[in-house]
């Protein structure tokens, strides 16, 4: 990608400098231990920031080509290469899942509870693929501890896996939260996509990915792993009982999980590297020059899925809040009415962020993309989505002489 200055750009200097003020204000207070972002314009790169340290103790300072687990931020990716899949025909968003994962054959609802024993019934219909895309197929995590389902799924532990097979085999036997398409639920269902990927090439996961992503993007840094030449440029992970006391976590964290590639949270990446993805899609499937997916599949994934009823109900997953204005396309949020779900944020953005921090969003309208880095472990981290989003906003001066 090439660089502009942010007057080439439609940005405002000092609009960008707020907007790493805020996260630089929160590495001095000793919320975050650093952070690297990346904003680009009109397909050109306009300022990259590299903030605070990777390492605590070996006060390793923060670098531009620094790895970061991006965990769900992998979704966005999943989503990608089922656009590729669904370009060769290979499915269809009225498909069945069992058309594809023929274990979820016999899939049944949980209806209540006897005790830790849920009741069972015979689904209204079979999930379907845009169900299983949008998070309204009826799975989730089975990590609330408040939810009955969270013992089912304790029991069946579909994250210790062996294999893309295992799991879809122990996802079989777990019954489905809701009604398929009658609620949202964020869970399990890009894993599950990350099988189907496999099941309709003939490729793993991180082949496919490689293959018809990666290289063709040139993100070079960008996999499930760290292959050990590039160990020594990774952030370290952290948790925090508060400010001035984040506490490390296990470097095991970086590598794939017992070696199983999850689509839903399995990759590493650069600034530099999800920039050139978060690009792709902004460019509607081509990279120089060479198309990678249609643009009509990009469009599909950048579209709002979710009918008004299900917009209406408020699910949160993580920061983020599904509402009337913004909703949920293929594994990632859509905000397509701005002024209606009170953001800041062009008609048509595309975002997700991920469980250490990571966050990022595409927006159409501004043909505007930012991609921020950090590695502070499960949603402790401040809302940096939304304070960036903000700030950024007031930076684009060709919006501001519109009013």
């Amino acid at each position: 990608m090439r660089t502009a200055t942010p007057e080439e750009a439609g940005l405002s200097p000092a609009g960008l400098d707020r907007v790493d003020a805020a996260v630089r204000a929160k590495i001095d207070d000793g919320v975050l231990l650093g952070a690297v972002t990346l904003v680009a314009r009109h397909g050109r790169i306009v300022r990259v920031r590299e903030m605070g340290r990777a390492k605590r103790f070996a006060r390793r300072p923060m670098r531009r080509d620094t790895l970061f687990r991006v965990f769900s931020m992998t979704k966005p990716v999943t989503g990608l290469a089922m656009g590729i899949l669904a370009d060769r025909g290979l499915w269809r968003p009225g498909d069945p899942i069992a058309k594809h994962l023929p274990e979820l054959e016999n899939l049944r609802v949980a209806t209540g509870f006897d005790g830790d024993r849920p009741m069972l019934a015979d689904p209204d219909h079979p999930p379907t693929m845009r169900e299983l895309l949008t998070h309204t197929a009826g799975f989730t995590y089975g990590r609330d501890k408040a939810d009955p389902l969270h013992l089912v799924y304790r029991r069946e532990k579909p994250f210790d896996a062996r294999n893309l097979d295992d799991f879809v085999a122990r996802v079989g036997r777990l019954p489905l939260a809701f009604q398929p398409g009658t609620s949202w639920k964020y869970g399990l269902a890009m894993d599950l996509q990350g099988a189907i990927i496999e099941r309709l090439t003939g490729q793993s996961l991180p082949e496919f990915f490689r293959k018809h992503i990666f290289d063709p993007l040139g993100m070079a840094d960008t996999g499930f792993g760290v292959p050990r030449e590039k160990r020594g440029r990774r952030s370290g992970l952290y948790y925090t009982g508060g400010p001035f006391r984040l506490l490390s976590m296990p470097n095991p964290l970086f590598r794939e999980s017992r070696g199983v590639p999850w689509g839903g949270m399995g990759l590493v990446s650069t600034v530099d590297d999800y920039a050139r993805f978060a690009q792709l899609l902004l460019n509607r499937g081509e990279w120089a020059g060479k198309r990678v997916v249609s643009a009509a599949a990009v469009a599909a994934q950048l579209t709002n899925q979710l009918p008004e009823a299900l917009t209406a109900h408020g699910f949160q997953a993580g920061h983020m809040r599904i509402r009337p204005g913004f909703g949920y396309g293929y594994d990632g949020a859509v905000c397509y009415d701005p002024e209606l779900a009170d953001s800041p944020v062009g008609r048509g953005t595309y975002q997700w962020d991920g469980a250490a921090g990571t966050w990022f969003w595409v927006d159409p309208e501004h043909d505007l993309l930012y991609v921020g880095l950090i590695q502070l472990l499960s949603y402790q981290a401040p809302p940096m989505q939304r304070i960036t989003q903000a700030l950024l906003a007031e930076a684009i001066t060709d919006r501001q002489a519109a009013r």
